[in-house]
């Protein structure tokens, strides 16, 4: 064989090795995701951790101990312990539960008693000096870590505390005072620790020094953080409880899932041949990763999780298609099919880049600044879009030049570009606006019909997540008593009576109990339920109280922040990216149009406002921005290709829109795919979200097309006159 011969061959061995190392990685990580490693199966799917909402946890009551505490005690002791028990789960719920008592619900755990052992019980923390005064009580302590230091190679464990104003005060004058002397530190009157006072501390900031192990300064931190609280607290039960949305909720979510993501390969194939399906390929390569990657990082997959993930599987799919669109553009002007294909990643790398780092710096503020469901959602989005990333531009590629270099070399392999007609977006923009505003108005003017509605009495359709309501406690004789069927019927008749669609269930496992939270319930309401109750079941006992919401208003407050401070990140990094800050006014404006649509879908179809409606607002801004930087790459890239002045800049926003219409349909289309399959086989409590996200997808496709340029154009255009006006102004005085 001559050497010619085999320069020849090694493009083709090339791509033969890359396939098959691609092929055992994916079947690793494929078996690994099926069957797990070792003997306690790490990174089975089965091993991913279940919010309450899916699979249930440990459920512990507390009841304050003295007198009757007032509602700022109560909300202050809530939002400690929710910060708290995110130790455990960023899903964990806390909420309080008739007068004195709150109730702590934590995801993915089945063993109560060692989840009170690890928590401790909440009691009363004091920081006294020798002579038996009183310093500081666990309100004083904002913080208490366990850290270690390295002095001369040697290893110290301290505990470092932070304290608030007034405790911070109060501590520089005690110590000031007892220098060399002990300040001894009780939990329910027994000495936890005695440090001594070296120098007076004015800053609210100490260490306490001397642990004899990291273990020892965790356990003491650990003690500090149960007993800062405002309130002394006392266990009054503990058990384990079901699935909030039922056990049909995961097995329906996968399925649709799985059905979602074939259609979604079907679509890829037959619309983009061969490299259709590559995406297909590593769409499947990129849902293994994420699997992985939830049990890797021993995040709690929720409802809101899955919404992130949906979002993610949009933008894997997004990605490809904005590479393909590319690849055919290039076939279609000429260039060899070699060409495009390098061409064709290169220049949608930029689009990919931006829309999905855009994202990223949302999920990433959403995940520092957030609480609650806000943070599981902000890391499963993270994690998808960082993924995302590396299938499309990494994995794609790989597969489409290596079926290249097998010898799919024609054109007809890549798929035929459709070609759209020129339209003037521009000009038709003005209607859509108008349609929009139409639409918005809708929703506020549906506000006020609502509150007058006696079955809802507010602006919106609030679920008890935002606003409380009666937890409704049924006592059967026999645990076997209840089953899915009566579960069911039981949560159908207190919605009926309660006229909400927000009910939720909880089995308490091996007892006799059930657990129905809905709305509040007026004591006819009580009356009539308990009444239909008993004449239709054999109830051995029928309890009912009022629970307050399980989104407290600080982490309504840390949501609102978050989503501030990343829309004004996302504002920054736009214009910092397209060097006009037109570009990311046109974008927060936008994002700002979808919200207020989903907002409306709320008020006029009176849809239930609770967790899965943060997600949902969360996933539409992630998903509107994405789809945004699309039109305005293409748009900066024209600005450099074509003549403002002889062109016109409406013919370049034009003409950038028409060339990503393809891409925003076919986006827009396959993330359709997933919600929808998933509100046609969801359970009731999913196809509300379901139906959300639907016309968030719809309108932030919308949007893109029809707003954002022309949004940018009449910006750009009204500055172009203001600088001319300043101009003549400016001659006029000379």
């Amino acid at each position: 064989m001559s050497k010619n011969s085999k320069r020849r061959m090694q493009p083709k061995q090339k791509a033969v090795l890359s396939l098959v190392i691609f092929l055992l990685i994916t079947l690793l990580c494929g078996y690994t995701t099926a069957f797990g490693v070792g003997k306690q199966h790490k990174g089975r799917i089965e091993n991913i951790r279940l919010g309450l909402d899916l699979a249930g946890g440990v459920s512990i009551t507390y009841e304050v101990v003295g007198d009757k505490p007032t509602d700022t005690e109560m909300e202050d002791t809530i939002y400690k312990l929710q910060k708290r028990v995110e130790g455990y789960s960023t899903e964990a719920e806390v909420y309080q539960q008739g007068d004195d008592r709150i109730t702590v619900e934590i995801p993915g755990v089945s063993n109560a008693n060692e989840i009170l052992e690890e928590l401790g019980k909440p009691g009363a923390l004091t920081f006294t000096t020798e002579d038996g005064e009183t310093v500081l009580t666990g309100s004083n302590i904002k913080s208490a870590e366990a850290k270690t230091t390295e002095e001369n190679g040697i290893k110290n464990y301290v505990v470092a505390l932070t304290m608030d104003e007034d405790g911070a005060e109060k501590f520089a004058t005690a110590t000031a005072a007892n220098l060399q002397k002990s300040i001894i530190i009780s939990y329910d009157n027994e000495v936890v620790s005695a440090p001594v006072v070296q120098t007076t501390i004015e800053n609210g900031e100490c260490v306490i020094e001397g642990m004899e192990s990291y273990e020892a300064a965790e356990q003491l931190a650990t003690t500090i953080r149960v007993g800062a609280l405002p309130l002394e607290l006392k266990e009054l039960r503990s058990n384990v409880v079901g699935a909030q949305l039922g056990q049909d909720a995961v097995s329906t979510s996968i399925k649709a899932g799985a059905i979602g993501v074939i259609l979604i390969c079907i679509f890829m194939i037959a619309v983009y041949a061969l490299p259709g399906l590559c995406a297909a390929i590593a769409l499947i390569a990129y849902i293994i990763l994420t699997m992985l990657a939830l049990n890797g990082f021993n995040v709690t997959l929720t409802l809101p999780g899955i919404a992130g993930i949906l979002l993610s599987i949009g933008m894997a799919v997004d990605a490809n298609v904005i590479i393909f669109t590319r690849i055919k553009e290039e076939i279609r002007a000429g260039v060899s099919v070699q060409n495009a294909i390098t061409n064709g990643f290169e220049k949608a790398r930029s689009a990919i880049l931006d829309g999905n780092i855009t994202t990223l710096i949302a999920a990433i503020v959403l995940g520092l600044k957030g609480s609650g469901s806000v943070i599981g959602f902000a890391q499963t989005l993270g994690i998808g879009i960082l993924l995302s990333m590396f299938t499309a531009l990494v994995i794609s590629k790989i597969l489409v030049q290596s079926f290249y270099a097998l010898g799919a070399k024609d054109p007809k392999y890549y798929g035929k570009l459709r070609e759209f007609k020129s339209w003037n977006y521009i000009k038709a923009s003005k209607y859509c606006a108008i349609f929009s505003v139409v639409v918005i108005a809708l929703g506020f003017i549906f506000m006020p019909i609502n509150k007058a509605n006696k079955s809802i009495n507010n602006y919106l359709n609030f679920s008890l997540e935002f606003i409380g309501g009666t937890s409704v406690t049924l006592t059967m004789d026999d645990k076997d008593d209840i089953t899915d069927e009566f579960d069911k019927e039981v949560c159908d008749l207190v919605g009926d009576i309660a006229k909400t669609t927000s009910v939720q269930s909880q089995k308490v496992m091996d007892s006799n109990q059930l657990v129905v939270k809905t709305v509040e319930l007026t004591v006819a309401q009580r009356e009539e339920l308990q009444e239909t109750l008993e004449e239709k079941y054999d109830i051995k006992a029928f309890a009912t109280e009022n629970i307050s919401s399980s989104v407290s208003s600080e982490m309504k407050s840390d949501a609102a922040v978050a989503v501030i401070i990343a829309t004004i990140c996302m504002l920054i990094y736009i214009a910092f990216r397209f060097k006009d800050i037109r570009f990311g006014a046109s974008a927060v404006i936008a994002l700002m149009h979808d919200v207020l649509i989903v907002l409306t879908a709320y008020s006029v179809f009176k849809l239930s406002v609770g967790n899965t409606f943060i997600a949902c607002m969360l996933t539409i801004v992630g998903y509107s921005i994405n789809a945004t930087i699309v039109i305005f790459d293409r748009i900066r890239e024209n600005l450099k290709e074509m003549n403002a002045k002889k062109d016109g800049l409406d013919a370049i926003v034009n003409t950038s829109i028409r060339q990503t219409f393809t891409r925003s349909i076919n986006t827009s289309l396959t993330t359709f795919i997933m919600v929808f399959v998933l509100y046609i086989l969801g359970v009731p409590s999913i196809k509300e979200f379901a139906f959300t996200l639907m016309v968030g997808v719809i309108f932030g496709g919308y949007s893109s097309v029809c707003l954002t340029g022309p949004i940018w154009y009449w910006m750009k255009k009204r500055q172009e006159k203001d600088d001319k006006q300043a101009a003549i102004s400016k001659k006029k005085k000379k």
